[in-house]
């Protein structure tokens, strides 16, 4: 499928800002919670944090873009149940972070990425309730791919339509609950699906920098 003149155009503005200084904090610190902001003036990245990667995976669906989130299953994690980007933590035997998230999107989404169909790395982001160190990548592919979810790792896949989301502004306020804290928090309402904490962070980065794109032209 060739993309859009409309596709290659955002395309083009996302990968220039991405090869620009990115926002960083300023926009990460818009989506969040007030006890991310107390955990972050206690703790900063350590000799034991571990180093992840997680994948926004763009790819077009009739005139429009989208990308792909997973809801985590239910377990003992810190992030149990929550709304995310595919990705994971780095193996050794990955080369370097971009390898880490293609390898989590297969074995995640069962959808192989190229490296070459990486478009650059947004901000990364320290994680104090898992002491994690994420790096978001993205990528584009040329057509919407075939989806086959881990059973293991994904309680269910959404589609989040790139267009809607920055046009809508899906800003909103809710009360979560999660395994260390309950608390009324800054979130994007996607499809029914509240996201929050480290990914409403992330996808904050990504607003930031196309909201002053016509997307919708």
């Amino acid at each position: 499928m060739v993309r859009t003149t409309a596709h290659d155009t955002l395309i083009s503005h996302l990968q220039q800002k991405l090869e620009a200084p990115l926002p960083g904090p300023e926009a990460h610190w818009q989506m969040a919670p007030m006890q991310r902001r107390e955990m972050a003036e206690k703790y900063q990245p350590n000799a034991q944090t571990k180093v992840s990667s997680v994948l926004l995976l763009l790819y077009p669906e009739g005139d429009r873009l989208h990308f792909p989130m997973i809801v985590r299953p239910e377990n003992s994690g810190v992030h149990s149940g929550q709304v995310a980007l595919p990705g994971g933590k780095k193996d050794e035997e990955d080369e370097d972070l971009i390898e880490t998230a293609l390898r989590e999107t297969w074995e995640e989404l069962g959808v192989r990425v190229l490296r070459s169909q990486v478009l650059g790395q947004l901000s990364h982001l320290y994680i104090p309730p898992s002491n994690f160190l994420v790096f978001p990548a993205i990528a584009i592919l040329p057509e919407k791919p075939v989806f086959s979810p881990s059973v293991y790792e994904v309680a269910e896949m959404l589609t989040v339509d790139l267009h809607d989301f920055i046009d809508r502004n899906p800003r909103t306020v809710r009360e979560i609950t999660a395994r260390y804290m309950r608390a009324e928090v800054p979130c994007f309402d996607l499809g029914g699906k509240v996201v929050w904490g480290a990914t409403a962070m992330i996808l904050s980065e990504l607003y930031c920098i196309l909201a002053e794109h016509e997307v919708s032209r």
